[in-house]
């Protein structure tokens, strides 16, 4: 096999590697150089003589953007773009409540609540224990204000 046939094998075998390590780990984006790799070792194969000519460039060109361009297609049918990812900042969470992870304690932000599967510093006017159900009310920056659920419902009993 001469040199030429071998870079356009060399082009298809590497296209190929690559496309199944995209489809073992999506999200590399590895496909579309996989794809244009496979192309140009195809046209490669059937004439050799396109890696020494000055046609090359033009014809890798003319292969490599459609080929990108179906690969973005593909990409997008397979994987359309999701709604935006949900987030969540201290202000959405006021009046929510959660499960406190580690002892609130007031003036400290060592304390710890679980809301939503997540996990905010915390801090309270009264210290509330581990596994004591707790309301945010307030929310500064990167952490939430909460107060004990049981003392609130304590609380509203005695004013009834």
């Amino acid at each position: 096999m001469e040199i030429k046939a071998t870079v356009g094998l060399a082009m298809l075998v590497l296209g190929v590697v690559l496309l199944v390590i995209e489809a073992s780990m999506p999200g590399f984006f590895i496909g579309v150089v996989a794809t244009v790799l496979i192309g140009l070792g195809i046209f490669g194969l059937v004439v050799p003589s396109l890696f020494v000519s000055w046609w090359s460039p033009i014809i890798a060109v003319f292969i490599a953007a459609p080929a990108t361009f179906a690969s973005i297609m593909l990409y997008k049918k397979i994987a359309p773009p999701s709604k935006s990812p949900a987030t969540t900042s201290g202000d959405t969470l006021v009046g929510m409540r959660g499960i406190v992870i580690k002892t609130v304690e007031p003036d400290k932000l060592s304390g710890k609540v679980k809301i939503n599967s997540q996990i905010w510093s915390a801090t309270a006017n009264e210290p509330i224990p581990e596994g004591e159900e707790v309301e945010v009310y307030e929310s500064k920056g990167v952490h939430v204000i909460v107060k004990s659920v049981k003392k609130n419902a304590h609380d509203e009993k005695k004013e009834e």
